[in-house]
């Protein structure tokens, strides 16, 4: 059993995942951040591969994937830090990136050499699901998770494979559009999440992510069926403005949306 099924099994209540950039605003301090966010209450780490074209992306994530790779975050320097985090704490990793630097990288050398440095799956935006068959045999010899998004624009009939094909969560992206904090959230996406969690109720967890930034937000999605929320852009706003109290902002901001998860079984 991995350990992002392992975690969502025991889950008391709904889970919290954290979404960072990987480098920003350096190699060396994201370490310091993922500790933080663990603090908090972060139960999945997502570790954002920084890449020059990231199409799913906002400003947000954009000018923070600008930032790492200012600060010479390399694919390979992100799984060393993913080592250096596993090295401290059993919470799953999940590293999201775009395909190129998974193929740049080689294939199977790249997935190999994370799994051993404690990476537990992959989010890949830009892999649909109909062209991913090597990537799934690949990972699936390596021990890894394979994430697929789920969008509103998602068939009932192409949910059914993304369902089926993914492993770990499957990720539904709340709204059209890129990433990015947002100020509520729409009936519209309550609707979505009602409709996509009767596909995946007993076969897989169901983690909603995009525009995710307060706890009333957690909650919506929480109460809506969602297993999980992800939150990233309000984590990363944070760090951009790297004040002193960086770290100790970012782990009260961490348990302010895990008590906000709580509510599932409340």
């Amino acid at each position: 059993m991995s350990r992002i099924t392992d975690i969502f099994q025991k889950a008391n209540g709904a889970l919290l995942i954290g979404y960072i950039t990987a480098g920003d605003p350096t190699p060396e301090m994201t370490p310091q951040i993922a500790e933080a966010l663990i603090s908090g209450g972060v139960d999945i780490l997502e570790l954002g591969l920084p890449f020059s074209d990231p199409i799913a992306d906002g400003p947000t994530i954009q000018a923070a994937s600008l930032r790492a790779l200012n600060a010479a975050t390399t694919p390979m320097k992100v799984l060393e830090i993913a080592k250096q985090i596993r090295s401290k704490h059993d919470v799953p990793l999940v590293v999201m990136t775009y395909y190129n630097p998974v193929l740049k990288n080689g294939l199977e050398k790249f997935l190999s050499a994370a799994k051993d440095a404690g990476v537990d799956g992959f989010i890949i935006p830009d892999l649909p699901v109909e062209e991913a068959a090597d990537y799934k045999k690949a990972a699936s010899r390596c021990v890894l998770d394979t994430i697929f998004l789920a969008s509103p624009a998602t068939s009932k009939e192409r949910l059914e494979k993304i369902v089926e094909a993914s492993s770990g969560f499957l990720y539904l992206v709340s709204r059209f559009g890129v990433t990015g904090a947002q100020t509520s959230m729409s009936d519209s996406t309550v609707q979505l999440i009602k409709r996509v969690q009767q596909t995946t109720a007993g076969r897989i967890p169901l983690a909603v992510g995009f525009g995710i930034s307060k706890p009333e937000h957690v909650k919506t999605v929480i109460a809506a069926g969602a297993d999980a929320a992800i939150v990233g852009s309000a984590f990363i706003n944070i760090i951009e403005k790297h004040g002193v109290n960086m770290l100790s902002d970012l782990e009260a901001s961490a348990r302010a949306l895990k008590q906000a998860a709580k509510t599932k079984n409340a």
